[in-house]
């Protein structure tokens, strides 16, 4: 093409999306009619109008997401047809509809992704737009079908992974490759394992596979949500802005920690009481530790009525609780019932004593009379339903579960290992989080304590709108004689109660995170070969459909109560239903710094797969040696040479070295350049010390360093010495 078609084409393309803006503007006004019509709505039930609103606002939110990159790309087809991609679609409302934007997830925009020279799917070019806020800078056009054609748009791809790190990752949305569009596509329903290594771009599918998703089943999606669950809260943040800026926020972000509404997690787990909280055995170490308090009384408990005293003693309290169990409700529901079997036994004892000599055991009607009032009596005895109250607890989670850890008898009395007690049990770890929500369920509700709290909420509503009524009240005498009415007349204080009761205008992630009954409809687990048997009992609770997006890579498994193989993490749930996908393509880590990652997967993990890169960044990683007093200014000289360089930087090493992260805190985030510290430090850090020194190394896109005082270690021995300051222009590299 000539500089002159250039750039006409280039105006034509800038006056088109010029307009495509101008309609997205247009549709911003009328959703924010549409918001503020819904937000005045009167005359229909208060959960239409709330619903109405929560439409409205997702709406609006759609639309001012999408400014930048509204418009990223266009196919010419053989037929003639021009097609224009973006972030959503937008169609020509003026004539019947006509698409004037494809939403990247449209059927129609497939070939944008997966057409090559090879195969063109019909199509005669694809056009990629370089933009910058609204306006286009440039754009790379890819005609298929000619000899020594590339199968790709490999421009744009090589210069996004290319580019800078930002704060956070960026959506793929324009440079999406073909195996990562497959899996995005994938029409499977149920459970899908997508398993790669570094840089191959696994968590970037899994959200834009979620987008998808929204996009073609959003019925379904909207009523329930997805969930995302991710290693850390940073690792959260940094993927966090991904699916807003695609439109979709029906989104809760979670780590495992993060799983029980309203819990606090301050402490960590070692290892060892890590694996142990994480296999199923500790199933049965629950059910016994609820078993062990629901007890007889050492010493029978003298109850006494007005006509004679009755005791509470083990034989009652037993058979109450034999009957109480055989019901199999959860702890909380049983109470109840033991309760109303303890206090029918010990009527019956009641009414045999008081009867004796003047009662005949004909005489049916008189002994029913008697046993009514007795049981009545019982079961308004406080001390009674103290006694009971303590043989029968009210339990929570947090109520069973940390009086367990703190007693070495109530350990042994559930079978549970020595080493699980600790003298803070409230202290809660990430491992707690699944044996509390496993307990949940356990327990059950307290429904009478919360039918009481409901009923005393109701009284309190009532109270406040009879106040509210005599406000209103007026002395017939002081109206005019032709007015009848008074608000009284209309209206009773329970009906002004009702409409005092708070309305839900939450959108649906504020709801769902709130709730721990709530299930969703998709869930996302990342470096999900971290997560335990435990683990993946909460998830599937939470999603009872089986609809899942697995990514992880088992290569980079550091916890030792995680996934040695996904079929025995997934069998228990879906058998053998589920579906594999690999990737094998690494977008982020240049062939120089994955040479040396590889060296060391393969003494660790020789039967792993190092994913091939697909560029080289020209800068070969570095090491040095450093004595003791000169660890700190080498990782200074680091810092201050990144900090004259464009992009993002990290040091990372083992604990107590001053300015770095720990690996794991590394995991799923990338950064320009890295520094790893002591990474002999990192291999001694127990059995999974290899995965994390192969995380820490393959964080880095362009510029990789080495720091260490011992001798390096063996796996990373193609590392040259540097042995001299670490400076721009006095490395030796590979």
């Amino acid at each position: 093409m000539s500089n002159q078609g250039y750039d006409e084409e280039l105006r034509s393309e800038r006056a088109y999306t010029a307009e495509l803006y101008a309609r997205l503007d247009r549709e911003r006004e009328q959703a924010a009619r549409r918001f503020r019509a819904a937000l005045g709505e009167t005359g229909i039930a208060l959960v239409e109008r709330d619903a109405d609103v929560r439409v409205r606002a997702r709406e609006t939110a759609r639309l001012n997401v999408v400014d930048n990159g509204l418009c990223f790309g266009r196919l010419d087809a053989l037929s003639g047809e021009r097609s224009y991609i973006g972030r959503i679609g937008i169609f020509d409302s003026e004539n019947d509809y006509e698409p004037l934007l494809l939403d990247w997830r449209a059927p129609a925009s497939r070939a944008f992704y997966v057409a090559t020279a090879a195969t063109p799917e019909d199509m005669r070019r694809r056009r990629q737009f370089h933009t910058m806020g609204r306006r286009v800078v440039d754009f790379t056009d890819e005609v298929f079908g000619r000899p020594g054609d590339q199968e790709r748009g490999d421009a744009a791809l090589l210069a996004a992974v290319n580019a800078p790190r930002g704060a956070g990752m960026r959506d793929i949305v324009a440079t999406i490759q073909a195996e990562q569009d497959e899996i995005i596509r994938l029409g499977h329903a149920g459970v899908l394992v997508v398993e790669g290594g570094p840089g191959t771009g696994k968590t970037a599918v899994a959200l834009h596979r979620v987008a998808y998703l929204l996009y073609t089943q959003r019925e379904r999606m909207s009523r329930s949500g997805v969930l995302v669950v991710g290693p850390s809260p940073v690792f959260l943040d940094h993927i966090g802005r991904v699916l807003p800026s695609l439109g979709e926020s029906d989104v809760v972000f979670t780590t495992t920690g993060g799983l029980v509404p309203g819990l606090r997690v301050t402490a960590e787990d070692a290892p060892g009481i890590a694996e142990l909280k994480g296999s199923l055995k500790i199933l049965d170490v629950l059910a016994a530790a609820v078993a062990d308090r629901q007890k007889v009384p050492d010493e029978p408990v003298p109850v006494e009525l007005a006509d004679v005293t009755v005791a509470l003693d083990a034989d009652v309290a037993d058979e109450a609780r034999l009957e109480a169990r055989r019901t199999e409700l959860p702890h909380n529901e049983a109470r109840q019932v033991f309760r109303e079997v303890a206090v029918r036994l010990l009527a019956e004892r009641a009414v045999a004593v008081i009867g004796q000599g003047w009662l005949s055991r004909e005489d049916q009607g008189a002994w029913a009379n008697l046993r009514a009032d007795v049981r009545e009596e019982l079961a308004e005895h406080e001390e009674l339903a103290a006694a009971l109250d303590a043989l029968w607890p009210s339990l929570t989670p947090e109520t069973l579960l940390a009086p367990l850890y703190m007693s070495p008898r109530r350990l042994e009395a559930a079978g549970a290992d020595p080493s699980l007690f600790r003298v803070d049990g409230g202290a809660w770890t990430v491992s707690d989080v699944p044996l509390l929500d496993e307990l949940a369920d356990l327990l059950g509700r307290d429904d009478a304590a919360e039918r009481a709290a409901a009923k005393q909420q109701a009284e309190e509503d009532e109270e406040y709108a009879g106040g509210v009524m005599d406000l209103l009240k007026l002395d017939r005498e002081e109206l005019d004689e032709d007015v009848q009415l008074v608000a009284t007349d209309l209206l009773y204080a329970q009906d002004l109660a009702g409409r005092f009761a708070e309305r839900d205008t939450r959108d649906l992630a504020e709801r769902a995170v709130e709730d721990r009954d709530w299930t969703y409809g998709h869930v996302v687990v990342d470096e999900a070969q971290e997560l335990s048997e435990m683990d993946w009992r909460v998830l599937m609770r939470r999603c009872p459909s089986r609809s899942f997006t697995i990514v992880g890579d088992l290569a980079q498994r550091r916890s030792a109560a995680g996934a040695k193989a996904w079929a025995p993490v997934l069998a228990p749930y879906v058998r053998d239903r589920w579906q594999y996908r690999e990737l094998t393509v690494n977008y982020r880590t240049p062939a120089e710094i994955m040479t040396v990652a590889g060296a060391l997967l393969a003494e660790f993990a020789p039967d792993a797969r190092v994913p091939e890169s697909v560029r080289a960044c020209g800068i070969r990683p570095w090491s040095r040696q450093v004595a003791d007093g000169d660890l700190q200014a080498a990782i200074d000289e680091f810092a201050q040479d990144e900090a004259d360089r464009e992009g993002t930087s990290v040091v990372i090493g083992p604990e107590g070295v001053p300015g770095a992260i720990p690996p794991s805190a590394a995991k799923g985030l990338e950064f320009d350049a890295v520094l790893v510290v002591e990474p002999e430090r990192i291999l001694a850090e127990g059995p999974r010390g290899a995965a994390e020194l192969y995380v820490a190394l393959t964080r880095a896109t362009q510029r990789l360093g080495v720091l260490h005082r011992e001798a390096l270690p063996q796996a990373l021995s193609g590392l040259a010495e540097a042995g001299l300051p670490v400076s721009a222009g006095h490395r030796r590299f590979l």
